[in-house]
């Protein structure tokens, strides 16, 4: 037998081994052999490598942003859009006290903006300002009688800040008649009824 035959013959033998082993390693790794797979969608498959999350713009961007908003404020100190962004980029970037300074200097000039407004009571919130969160809260919504966040809002404060069930829950009775249908109306319905379970 040529050398050639002999040599042929080994890798022949080594690939047939491997790929025996390897079908017997797959067979034994799947779970409930004999029964057909699940058809997969793309979201279903699995993922080589976790997406890396979103990230927001860096401390130095958003400086850099809140010095651009001062510089135009500081020419034109009546640029509703200035200061309301301002109030944004301080409201992300965890600055309350900062962000409540923003939009108190628009609400100002524009006192029946329901989202500002909501906004700045979220940030007395942050600062444990929950009387002021919800006088803020309350004259969102009576500004704007379709609000949504106010009406959440005041909920969330008078169930997690002032232990009022009653009040939170006829505050949440008004959010949803205004938002019955979402998710988060349907998480709003389940912690209420959990509550009339605890009323009980």
């Amino acid at each position: 037998m040529k050398k050639e035959t002999v040599i042929l013959a080994v890798v022949i033998a080594f690939l047939v081994g491997f790929i025996t082993g390897a079908t017997v390693a797959i067979l034994k790794g799947r779970k409930g052999v004999g029964v057909p797979p699940i058809a997969q969608t793309p979201q279903d498959l699995p993922q080589t490598a976790p997406m890396p999350a979103p990230q927001g713009p860096s401390p130095m961007e958003v400086a850099g942003k809140i010095q651009t908003l001062k510089d135009i404020l500081q020419k034109d100190p009546k640029n509703l859009s200035a200061w309301a962004e301002l109030g944004n980029l301080y409201f992300d970037s965890d600055q309350p006290q900062e962000a409540i300074e923003a939009y108190g200097k628009y609400l100002a000039m524009k006192s029946d903006n329901a989202d500002v407004r909501t906004d700045m009571g979220i940030m007395y919130r942050k600062l444990g300002d929950s009387d002021r969160a919800l006088k803020e809260f309350r004259m969102a919504a009576q500004s704007d009688p379709q609000h949504i966040n106010s009406r959440y809002n005041i909920g969330v404060v008078l169930l997690h800040d002032k232990q009022d069930i009653k009040g939170a829950m006829k505050a949440w009775q008004d959010y949803l008649k205004v938002d019955p249908n979402s998710e988060r109306a349907n998480r709003v319905k389940a912690q209420m009824d959990n509550l009339q379970q605890m009323a009980k």
